[in-house]
């Protein structure tokens, strides 16, 4: 898709009902996020969701889906070492049904060690949740120089390693851009700019059903919209068609 320049839609998902409108609408994949702490558990982080919550959810999104990619996010200290990495990412894929997982950070060497397994793995930079407790706060990354030239390099030894795909959040549209246009591999972005490979959101934000305040680079799907399938499928279209996100949708 993204050698033929077609763009990449992803939601997140969490059980088989959303699951399956989700793939109905056409979405290419499907995200199971451990932001199932804040919008399915009321956790104001994503730190305490466990590996078993992970492994259900992910059980119950890949039983309704038919023909989207499923993604799973290993959760919070679960890829610590490579033995744990290795026993969660099966769990994941062999209990879950996942296809391939997501984990934060710039860990190339343990990337590399799943690849060598057999393992899909995205990768994940920019905000990374799981660190919100070292990084303050949500903020966008990388706007100083430096900090943009680390995220670059990171993306570029992600890549190296063997990643198949890398999720960029909170990052300047220009460096997201710059990003996309020197990696081979598809960048999805959230909070990063229209120049990504695709675009992936927080489901309640799209359905604008979230307990919390709906951030900044999302946006309410349901409005206008008239049915949650409607929803779904105007994202979906949204972004092969490079309508979101728009100016304010971007940092």
């Amino acid at each position: 898709m993204k050698l033929r320049g077609e763009k990449i839609s992803c939601l997140t998902a969490y059980d088989a009902s959303f699951s399956a409108l989700i793939d109905k609408a056409g979405v290419d994949v499907i995200l199971v996020g451990d932001s199932l702490g804040m919008v399915i558990q009321g956790h104001t982080t994503t730190v305490p969701v466990l590996m078993d919550t992970m492994v259900y959810h992910t059980r119950c999104v890949s039983r309704a889906r038919e023909r989207a990619l499923v993604i799973a996010d290993l959760p919070f200290l679960s890829y610590a070492t490579e033995a744990a990495a290795a026993v969660n990412t099966a769990r994941l894929m062999q209990d879950g049904g996942a296809h391939m997982i997501k984990l934060e950070g710039a860990r190339p060497d343990l990337v590399a060690f799943l690849v060598e397994q057999g393992v899909p793995v995205c990768g994940h930079l920019g905000l990374q949740p799981q660190s919100i407790n070292r990084l303050g706060g949500y903020k966008v990354q990388g706007r100083a120089p430096v900090d943009a030239d680390k995220i670059m390099q990171d993306a570029l030894a992600l890549e190296a390693a063997g990643s198949s795909l890398l999720v960029l959040e909170c990052v300047p549209a220009s460096l997201a851009g710059a990003i996309s246009q020197r990696l081979k591999i598809p960048v999805i972005g959230i909070g990063a700019g229209l120049d990504c490979d695709g675009q992936v959101l927080v489901l309640y934000d799209v359905l604008n059903i979230g307990i919390g305040k709906r951030p900044r680079f999302s946006r309410d799907f349901m409005q206008g919209a008239g049915s949650i399938e409607a929803a779904l499928q105007n994202y979906h279209k949204a972004v092969k068609n490079t309508e979101f996100p728009a100016i304010e949708h971007s940092f």
